[in-house]
């Protein structure tokens, strides 16, 4: 129990206050119904592109917050809660919450583009365009970072990408355009938002 507490306490709490959010609506839902329902699902935020094109654009933001069954929320949240955490080290709480949330967008509006022109309907929900951003920013950020990141971090890091990216592909029901619009929408807010500061010149010189 020590050792939970201790974890909750060292998460950053702008992350650690979207994972709760998230994880309370989930336990709502499955309470007074069912979360693998799309019926239900829809009823309650989810995504839906013809009721988003007839006018309902709070579904593209609500429908971040929502999640299909057990297995989805447990994915998402173990996912966030540890990438979140990199990402707000390095930006601060305010970045973090508009590169979580704009970018989670894009990938709604990405899906929501495809869906209008392919005329294949189906209901979304889900924080994985939201987590894609935080992985494209951090991306990123690596890149700017390249030499103090190492070659090996990098290595890694895109390996991870690749087979989340892999896993969306192979796994059926998942909308590998959220996961794509959130991935660059998060790689364009970082350049937008990432400035680093300069290293100081610890030299001083006497006038």
């Amino acid at each position: 129990m020590n050792d939970f507490s201790t974890f909750i306490k060292s998460r950053r709490k702008t992350n650690l206050a979207i994972v709760l959010i998230n994880l309370i609506v989930y336990i709502i839902l499955e309470i007074i119904g069912d979360t693998e329902s799309s019926q239900f699902m829809v009823s309650h935020g989810a995504a839906y592109t013809p009721y988003i094109l007839n006018g309902e654009y709070w579904r593209l933001f609500t429908s971040m917050f929502l999640h299909f069954g057990f297995y989805h929320i447990t994915y998402n949240m173990l996912s966030l809660i540890f990438i979140g955490d990199i990402l707000e080290s390095v930006v601060g709480p305010v970045r973090y919450l508009i590169i979580y949330l704009a970018g989670g967008l894009c990938g709604n509006l990405l899906s929501l583009a495809l869906s209008a022109r392919s005329g294949r309907y189906i209901v979304s929900a889900g924080a994985s365009g939201a987590i894609f951003a935080i992985i494209g920013a951090i991306l990123y950020i690596a890149l700017r970072n390249r030499t103090r990141f190492g070659e090996n971090n990098m290595r890694r890091l895109i390996l991870m990408i690749v087979l989340m990216i892999m896993q969306g592909v192979v796994d059926k029901g998942v909308d590998n355009a959220a996961h794509g619009g959130g991935l660059a929408g998060g790689f364009l807010l970082a350049i937008l938002l990432y400035h680093p500061r300069p290293a100081r010149n610890t030299h001083s010189e006497r006038h």
